[in-house]
């Protein structure tokens, strides 16, 4: 099944196939089998590709080998402007706060340029604040960014962040594990935090504070065996607390953008 690129044979395979093959209980297998039958799957597709919307299933070039190896891959991805972007090797996360200040927009600014010069994709979470100034910077130095959103296409939050997604669109990617008449509900956004650091060889965390929703990507990228790396903060501003704690956790010290590639390019 999943080496059949137009699943042709999608309507024909037995409850029982589905069940073995997708690991599915046998009640989940006709659930699946009358909601094909109900919605065909063909005639979305070509119509998310008429909007420029390209489905990228598990077993398609173009998905990320890295997102495989997540206990839960999503089964399809569905993505706006260049998939090539999923294929290269050194992507990085960067992420932090929604009420970042100069000081996390200083640091981004830091470490972005001369990471695109080592030819990193930087991956993000077009969230306001950090992921804002990630993805700016980055298309700002002519480097390429994938923003990871919650939610479809078709209902992109936060709305003053639309004509970011429309630049980065036309020289990156946009992605999402949802279709995209799927409005965003709360519990997507962690759930998309664990594609963001499963694209990526590393996360940076700029500005966090103790219940972030950051420090869900960093912890996902420790379980999937990734890099974690911090800015630093001031010990009296509440905006460090969740990176200075993962830095005594663990977690790389950030000061310069050769602390990641030194890591990154072993």
């Amino acid at each position: 099944m999943k080496q059949e690129s137009d699943l042709k044979n999608l309507y024909q395979y037995s409850s029982t196939y589905l069940s073995n093959t997708l690991a599915l209980s046998s009640s989940q297998a006709i659930t699946v089998i009358e909601q094909l039958k109900e919605q065909p799957i063909q005639p979305l597709i070509s119509k998310y590709e008429s909007q420029g919307i390209m489905a990228i299933p598990i077993y398609s070039p173009f998905y990320p080998a890295l997102l495989k190896t997540l206990p839960q891959p999503p089964w399809i991805l569905y993505a706006a402007g260049n998939p090539a972007l999923l294929t290269r090797e050194r992507k990085v996360a960067i992420v932090g706060a929604r009420k970042a200040n100069e000081y996390g927009h200083k640091s981004v600014r830091l470490l972005v340029p001369n990471l695109i010069q080592n030819d990193c994709v930087v991956v993000s979470g077009l969230a306001k604040g950090i992921d804002t100034f990630a993805h700016e910077e980055a298309l700002a130095n002519k480097g390429e960014t994938i923003a990871v959103i919650a939610g479809g296409f078709q209902h992109l939050y936060p709305r003053e962040n639309i004509p970011l997604a429309q630049k980065i669109i036309k020289s990156g990617l946009l992605l999402s594990e949802y279709p995209p008449n799927t409005k965003p509900e709360r519990w997507h956004f962690p759930a998309r935090n664990r594609i963001i650091s499963g694209l990526s060889v590393g996360s940076v965390i700029v500005q966090a504070g103790k219940k972030s929703g950051s420090l869900i990507t960093a912890y996902c990228a420790l379980e999937q065996g990734r890099e974690v790396f911090c800015v630093p903060g001031r010990i009296d501003d509440p905006l460090s607390q969740g990176t200075n704690e993962l830095i005594s956790e663990g977690a790389k010290l950030v000061q310069t953008s050769e602390d990641i590639l030194s890591e990154i390019m072993q």
